[in-house]
């Protein structure tokens, strides 16, 4: 016998791993948006001037949940990799720029701060570059299915930019809309 696994038994290490990945990776990307308060309910959001490019606001919960699908069943594929040359490094990378992918809501929707969230998103782009070539050298299949990713984190980041040029005096700018008051 020259093989370790059936396929049965690879395909239900799959199984097993995408089970627990997946949901971990959209609960987290969701939870991140929420608390955050992300979205177009956000009052210092709903104030800035929008790029022409800017989709409707639906499009972002369900292009991210796919995306997170999408990035789960890749994370998966490379963790059932057993023995592959560059999987520790490739699952780093993963959590690296999930970990980036994460902290832009907070940054943005949270502290106002668009020159830092387009900090971030360029080095998420970069992130997610060097974690879909390494995925690519795992499982090819793994790396196809972060592309979706990449072309929505680099319109991402085209769109912060946008944002950020029509809006400079947002930037940074805390619109709590908190009431001090002051007794003499």
């Amino acid at each position: 016998m020259n093989r370790l696994a059936s396929t049965a038994q690879l395909r239900a290490s799959f199984l097993r791993w995408a089970l627990f990945i997946v949901p971990a990776i959209v609960l987290l990307g969701i939870l991140s948006g929420l608390l955050a308060g992300s979205g177009a309910d956000n009052p210092w959001f709903a104030a800035l001037e929008k790029p022409s490019l800017f989709p409707p606001s639906a499009t972002f919960g369900i292009v991210w949940t796919i995306l997170y699908i999408l990035m789960g069943l890749s994370l998966a594929l490379i963790c059932t990799a057993w023995g592959a040359r560059y999987r520790f490094l490739a699952i780093v990378a993963f959590l690296l720029q999930f970990v980036l992918n994460l902290a832009w809501s907070p940054i943005f929707f949270g502290e106002h701060q668009i020159t830092i969230a387009l900090v971030i998103l360029v080095a998420l782009d970069l992130a997610v570059l060097l974690t879909l070539a390494l995925f690519w050298m795992i499982r090819r299949t793994a790396g196809l299915l972060l592309l979706p990713y990449l072309a929505w984190v680099l319109f991402a980041t085209l769109l912060n930019w946008q944002i950020l040029q029509l809006n400079p005096e947002a930037d940074g700018v805390d619109n709590s809309y908190a009431v001090q008051r002051i007794e003499l």
